[in-house]
C-alpha cells in the first residue's frame, strides 16, 4: 500500500509530507484548494508526462516521493519480473524529480532508473481512475482490455502476440518479394546494369592510391631525373669536380695520419665513416628514383589519367572510394540473387506462414473460448454492481464476436489481440434494446459503470492502491451514499487501499481516513496544505460540504450522525 507521499514544489504546494493508512481514504476541500495536485503528483510517480506548469512558480525543480509497504504477493511477483525488489524492511520508495529545463530523474530506493521502468513498476502498485477513463469507456477498442484483465489470460495472450509478431514479419517479407512484377523487372535490369558497369572496370583495392602516386611521378619525371643526377654527382660521383663522398674519404685518411698524435682522431674517423655511409646511401637512393624504363612519360601519363577517370566515374555514382564501390557491388549482387531466387524464397515463406497460421488459429481459439466464458461472468457481476448503484433496470452485455477466416485472404482477420471484437452494450431501462455505451450512458451513468467495472476487476487482480478522482460526478445524494459504501466495501473485500477525491458528503462520511486539502496565504504567496482530520475535524468538514457557507448546528448534527452510522 501507499504509506507516505512527499510533495515538493508542485503547483502551490511548497512542501507536504502525508502519511497514509490502509482501507478507504477520502480527500476533500474547497474547489480550487488543490485536490488535483495530489492526483497530479501521484501521476508523476506513475510515469505521467511532465509539465513545466506543475513546478511551483519561482522554483527550478519539483520532486515527488512515494513509499510503499506491505506489498502483496501479486505486486511482488510483477516487480520481480522487472528486476525490482523491496529493501530488507519490505519498503519500496519511488522518487521523481522534474526541472524547468524539461529534465526528469526517476529513482527506486535511491537507484536511478529509466522512466519507462518506473512506469511499468507502478502499474502493479497504483491504478488511478479519473474523468478521462469514463471517456475511454466509450471507445469499443478499450473494452477487450477490460475483459482480458477479468479473464486473466495474460499468459495465453503473450503466446499469441509472439506468434502474431512473427506473422506480421512474414507478411512484410512476402510483400517485399511479391511486389509489382514490372517494378521487379525494372529493378533486376537496373541491378544488372550497375553490376556490369562496375565489373567492367575490374577494380582492385588500393589501386587508386598507387595510380595517384604513379601520376605524380610521371608528371615530375623530368625534374626527378635532373635533380637526382645533380644530387648523385654532388654526393657520390662527379667527373668534373670532387664529390662530397671523395672529400669525406680524404678527410678520414688525413685523420688516420694524425691518429698517432691526436687523441680524438679515432672517434672523428668513426664519425666520418658514418657520414660516408650515409652519403653513399642517399646518393644511391636518389639515383634509384629515376625510372629509366619510362620511354614515353606522356603516353604512360595518358594511360594513368584514363584509368583514374574510369575509377572516378564509378566513385561519383557508387561511393567515395574504391572500397565503397566494391562494397556496393557486393550488395547489388546479393540483392540481385535475392530477387532472382524470390520465387523459391516466396514458396518457403508462404509455407512457413501457413504453419504459423495453424498455430495462431489454435492460440486465438483458446483466447476466444476464455473470453466468451468470462464475458458471461463479467456481465452478471457488473449488473449486480450496477443494481446496487441505483441502476436496477439495467441490462449489460459484453459481446464477443469472432471473425472467421476467409480462404486466401492472407489472414487479414488477425489482430494484435486475436480474432475477436469485444464491445460493451447497455440498456438503462427495461424493455429497451441494448446499444453501445456512447449512445446510451449519461455522465453519471458512465461513472457508475466504470466503478462497477473497476470493482469487478479489483476483485480479480487485487492491486495495492486504487485511486478514484471525483467518481461521484453527475450522481444524486442517494447514489453517492451507495458509492461511498461500495468504495469502503471494495477496500475491505479486496484488501485494497482505496482513495477517493470527492465533493460528496455521503462518500466522505464513509471513509476510514479523511484528509482536508486547504489553501492559505502567507508572505504574499498562496500555498496548499494536506491535513489528516480527527473525528471532530471530519464532522466539521462533512457539514461544510453539505452546507457551504452557513454551517448550522443542524448540519453539524447531521454530519455527526452520518459518520457515527459508519463507525
Amino acid at each position: 500500500m501507499l504509506s507516505s507521499l512527499h510533495i515538493e514544489n508542485i503547483a502551490v504546494i511548497k512542501s507536504a509530507d502525508i502519511d497514509f493508512n490502509g482501507g478507504f481514504t477520502v480527500l476533500t476541500g474547497e474547489t480550487g484548494a488543490g485536490k488535483s495536485i495530489i492526483i497530479d503528483s501521484l501521476g508523476l510517480i506513475c510515469g505521467a508526462k511532465q509539465s513545466r506548469e506543475l513546478i511551483r512558480n519561482g522554483e527550478d525543480s519539483a520532486k515527488v516521493s512515494a513509499v510503499f509497504t506491505e506489498l502483496g504477493e501479486q505486486s511482488q511477483k510483477a516487480l520481480s519480473e522487472l528486476g525490482i525488489s523491496a529493501d530488507e524492511d519490505g519498503v519500496l520508495m519511488f522518487e521523481r524529480t522534474i526541472t524547468t529545463q524539461g529534465k526528469s530523474t526517476s529513482r527506486i530506493n535511491g537507484r536511478v532508473i529509466p522512466l519507462s521502468l518506473q512506469r511499468e513498476a507502478m502499474k502493479s502498485l497504483i491504478a488511478i481512475h479519473g474523468q478521462h477513463d469514463n471517456m475511454a469507456l466509450l471507445i469499443p477498442e478499450n473494452h477487450m482490455t477490460y475483459l482480458d484483465e477479468f479473464a486473466d489470460i495474460g499468459a495465453e495472450l503473450e503466446q499469441y502476440t509472439e506468434s502474431y509478431d512473427k506473422y506480421c514479419e512474414l507478411n512484410r517479407r512476402i510483400s517485399d518479394i511479391t511486389k509489382n512484377e514490372r517494378e521487379k523487372a525494372q529493378k533486376l535490369e537496373f541491378l544488372r546494369y550497375q553490376i556490369g558497369e562496375i565489373e567492367a572496370v575490374k577494380l582492385k583495392e588500393g589501386e587508386e592510391e598507387k595510380l595517384l602516386a604513379r601520376r605524380s611521378k610521371l608528371e615530375n619525371s623530368e625534374k626527378i631525373a635532373q635533380l637526382s643526377d645533380m644530387v648523385y654527382s654532388l654526393l657520390y660521383r662527379n667527373e668534373k669536380s670532387t664529390a662530397a663522398l671523395d672529400k669525406v674519404n680524404r678527410a678520414s685518411r688525413a685523420l688516420e695520419t694524425l691518429s698517432p698524435v691526436l687523441d680524438d682522431a679515432d672517434s672523428l674517423i668513426s664519425r666520418l665513416d658514418a657520414v660516408s655511409g650515409e652519403l653513399e646511401d642517399i646518393a644511391l637512393t636518389v639515383d634509384a628514383l629515376r625510372d629509366d624504363e619510362i620511354v614515353d612519360p606522356t603516353a604512360e601519363l595518358d594511360k594513368v589519367e584514363t584509368r583514374l577517370e574510369e575509377i572516378s566515374k564509378l566513385e561519383r555514382k557508387y561511393g567515395d572510394t574504391v572500397e565503397d564501390v566494391l562494397k556496393f557491388l557486393a550488395s547489388a549482387k546479393e540483392e540481385l540473387e535475392t530477387i532472382e531466387l524470390s520465387e523459391e524464397r516466396l514458396a518457403e515463406l508462404t509455407h512457413e506462414r501457413e504453419k504459423l497460421i495453424s498455430v495462431m488459429d489454435k492460440q486465438a481459439a483458446v483466447l476466444s473460448e476464455r473470453r466468451k466464458a468470462s464475458a458471461k461472468m463479467l456481465e452478471k457481476m457488473i449488473v449486480d454492481e450496477l443494481s446496487y448503484l441505483d441502476m436496477g433496470g439495467v441490462s449489460f452485455s459484453c459481446g464477443v464476436v469472432t471473425r472467421h477466416r476467409v480462404e486466401g485472404d492472407g489472414g487479414v482477420h488477425y489482430a494484435k489481440r486475436g480474432v475477436d471484437d469485444v464491445e460493451f452494450l447497455i440498456s438503462t431501462n427495461k424493455g429497451e434494446p441494448l446499444k453501445p455505451l456512447a449512445k446510451i450512458a449519461s455522465g453519471g451513468e458512465l461513472s457508475r459503470i466504470m466503478l462497477a467495472i473497476k470493482s469487478v476487476l479489483v476483485k480479480a487482480e487485487s492491486p495495492g492502491t486504487l485511486i478514484f478522482d471525483e467518481v461521484d460526478t453527475g450522481v444524486s445524494g442517494k447514489t453517492s451514499q451507495k458509492i461511498g459504501i461500495k468504495l469502503r466495501e471494495l477496500a475491505k473485500a479486496a484488501g485494497t487501499q482505496v482513495f477517493c477525491v470527492t465533493h460528496a458528503a455521503q462518500i466522505a462520511s464513509r471513509a476510514e481516513n479523511h484528509y482536508l486539502i486547504a489553501k492559505s496565504e502567507s508572505g504574499g504567496r498562496v500555498s496548499t496544505s494536506v491535513t489528516p482530520l480527527d473525528r471532530d475535524g471530519r464532522i466539521n468538514e462533512v457539514a461544510r460540504i453539505m452546507g457551504g457557507i452557513n454551517i448550522t448546528d443542524t448540519l453539524i448534527e447531521t454530519a455527526r450522525e452520518m459518520i457515527d452510522e459508519v463507525i
